[in-house]
């Protein structure tokens, strides 16, 4: 796997675990996923599922990715200490075993995060991180490769801890481990998650531990496997999804509060909204921080357009009329319920569109099914719900229809799902665009609300004039 992208090659390791293909995830929120009103006229945010699935699905759909291009911050926890950044593997001085793990894997050289992260996890005395970081930046591969380069091989008891939210997320991050530890035969791996039984009174001789918050914690406290004394290296991955998955998020805490005042913490979350914020610090004390730069979240290269309609047969004919003046690769559209999506699929497929559907209903399996015919081109349209407004990455979608503009629990505007909506579209440095139908006053002033936020004009389009729509295509 010869690549110079660090963030393709670890996306392509992290997916080749075959067995996690198969596996059928059931968390609390996975027993709902067939019940139905009548009609189907469940809202998105209804069904939303729990964070755990939408991130393997991330990783289950995520065979290829092209380089994450988004500019990072670094706020040092000692401003006066200088910032270090590498551009190559040689410059962290890696154990040779190790940096031949990596090349193994395919990977060449660091991507933007990691030039700054890696010199922090890797420092001497240790220094705490807190994340941000999505599928696709080479998160896994690095914390991995911190856990690798702390442990002492000859101490055999656990010295690095790592838990993840869920049995599946876990084996996925310990399929990384093993393949950049290949070259390390003597550093061993345990896991602690569920089924995994062992008589009480053992101690645990890997030095390495993943597992989920609950079984980690009756590993340290009733069944004493672990001295959490003795870890050198805490990593709380997807902490976002940690704390959305009831219990977790005082388990962590628990497990934390039980580490060494020496113990280096590190916490990774895709996103930081306030309460993700507020349990990072919990968790992490005196961290350096490294975030996306919050102007590389903006939608500089996407044209934004509303469209004035009446009722839901408007937008449909205003879609049309779209759809007949200009030249569409592919598209996304997202619609506040399964009802409407199911109807919309059904009038454009009596239009001669292939069209696929995707909605809350549906196992995780399903749905990378749905998204992977999807990237592959079978369909040309794909309707959806909030269900996969995050972590599609498809270089054809040119263009995104919000039939209903996203709404959080409240009914009130959402503007980080407006902004992973429209962020399908105008990826890859091509320019995308982005309709928004607006049926009331009500969704006009959402829409005003999304523009202020973002501090973006959005236009209006007369989709009656053909002209006009096919100027905006060019």
């Amino acid at each position: 796997m010869a690549t110079d992208s660090w963030a393709l090659a670890v996306d392509q390791q992290e997916s080749t675990t075959k067995s996690i293909g198969n596996l059928r995830i059931m968390e609390a929120g996975d027993a709902n996923l067939h019940q139905t009103d009548d009609d189907g006229d469940k809202s998105d945010e209804e069904e939303k599922e729990d964070r755990a699935t939408q991130s393997l699905l991330n990783k289950l759909i995520r065979s290829n990715v092209v380089n994450n291009t988004n500019q990072v911050e670094v706020l040092q926890r000692d401003p006066n200490s200088p910032l270090y950044s590498v551009k190559t593997f040689e410059e962290l001085r890696l154990k040779p075993q190790l940096l031949k793990g990596v090349y193994e894997m395919g990977f060449n050289r660091p991507s933007k995060i990691q030039e700054n992260a890696l010199p922090m996890m890797l420092a001497e005395p240790p220094q705490n991180l807190i994340a941000q970081s999505q599928s696709g930046t080479g998160k896994t591969a690095a914390f991995v490769l911190a856990m690798l380069s702390h442990v002492d091989p000859s101490l055999k008891w656990p010295q690095c801890l790592c838990i993840s939210p869920t049995y599946e997320l876990a084996l996925q991050t310990g399929k990384v481990i093993e393949q950049m530890g290949k070259f390390y035969p003597e550093v061993k791996l345990a896991y602690a998650v569920r089924g995994h039984k062992m008589d009480r009174g053992v101690k645990i001789k890997e030095q390495i531990v993943i597992g989920t918050p609950g079984t980690v914690l009756d590993w340290c406290v009733k069944l004493k496997f672990i001295d959490p004394k003795k870890i050198k290296v805490f990593v709380l991955d997807e902490a976002d999804v940690m704390i959305a998955t009831q219990g977790h998020q005082d388990q962590s805490i628990r497990i934390q509060r039980m580490l060494s005042k020496g113990c280096q913490m590190l916490l990774f979350s895709a996103t930081f909204e306030d309460s993700v914020w507020k349990f990072a610090e919990r968790v992490v004390p005196d961290p350096n921080i490294i975030k996306l730069k919050r102007e590389e979240e903006t939608l500089d290269t996407i044209k934004q357009y509303y469209v004035l309609c009446n009722s839901k047969e408007d937008k449909f004919n205003a879609l049309c009329n779209i759809y007949g003046a200009i030249t569409i690769a592919q598209a996304m559209i997202f619609c506040h319920t399964r009802k409407t999506a199911n109807w919309l699929a059904g009038q454009l497929s009596k239009e001669g569109h292939q069209v696929a559907l995707l909605s809350g209903e549906m196992v995780v399996e399903q749905r990378a099914a749905v998204i992977e015919r999807f990237k592959d081109g079978k369909e040309k349209v794909l309707i959806t719900t909030n269900v996969c407004a995050r972590g599609i990455d498809v270089e054809q979608v040119s263009v995104v229809i919000n039939f209903d503009l996203p709404l959080d629990k409240d009914g009130n505007p959402d503007n980080e799902t407006y902004l992973h909506r429209i962020g399908r579209t105008g990826r890859f440095g091509k320019r995308g665009l982005a309709v928004n139908m607006v049926d009331s006053q009500r969704s006009m002033e959402i829409l005003k609300t999304y523009e202020r936020h973002f501090n973006k004009k959005i236009g209006r389009l007369d989709t009656d004039d053909l002209d006009e729509i096919e100027k905006i295509a060019n």
